[in-house]
């Protein structure tokens, strides 16, 4: 199964990408892993959060195939666990699943277009989290499901 995670914006904080780079590099020893970067809108501070998230929305679409099975991330999700997000993604594999694509949206979140297409909703914690934090948190949890699935020490090391 191949993980894409689409995000908007590049990572801009260095602390952070460094984070994402270590994770990213490590869950490619698991799965075919892509993460997609779709581009900060030019003069986004003269357009109002609503223009900006209908604008990003079109591109995030853009970025999923009609196989894809997309899962928004989103504070009003479901929440996992560690071990139950394991299973989740192993549920995922087990039906076949071509390409998983998580979304991370941007700084207001997701429009109404995006939230249409995409039924599927998983929450990392009932806190609300800075939008480029939340890529590392992600692909860490991701890192951490297959560790999980294959029973490796970095769970409970």
């Amino acid at each position: 199964m191949n993980i894409k995670l689409i995000v908007v914006s590049k990572t801009d904080v260095p602390y952070l990408q460094t984070g994402i780079d270590e994770y990213v590099a490590r869950l490619k020893h698991y799965c075919p892993f892509e993460l997609v970067v779709v581009p900060a809108l030019k003069n986004q501070g003269k357009a109002s959060p609503e223009e900006v998230k209908e604008q990003e929305g079109k591109l995030i679409l853009k970025q999923l195939e009609k196989v894809d099975q997309a899962v928004l991330l989103d504070e009003h999700g479901r929440e996992y666990g560690s071990v139950e997000f394991a299973d989740a993604l192993q549920r995922w594999m087990n039906a076949g699943t071509r390409t998983l694509a998580f979304v991370i949206g941007g700084a207001f979140g997701f429009s109404k277009e995006v939230y249409d297409a995409v039924s599927q909703r998983m929450s990392l914690s009932r806190m609300t989290f800075n939008h480029q934090m939340v890529r590392l948190f992600f692909v860490e949890q991701l890192y951490r499901a297959h560790t999980i699935l294959r029973h490796e020490k970095y769970h409970n090391a």
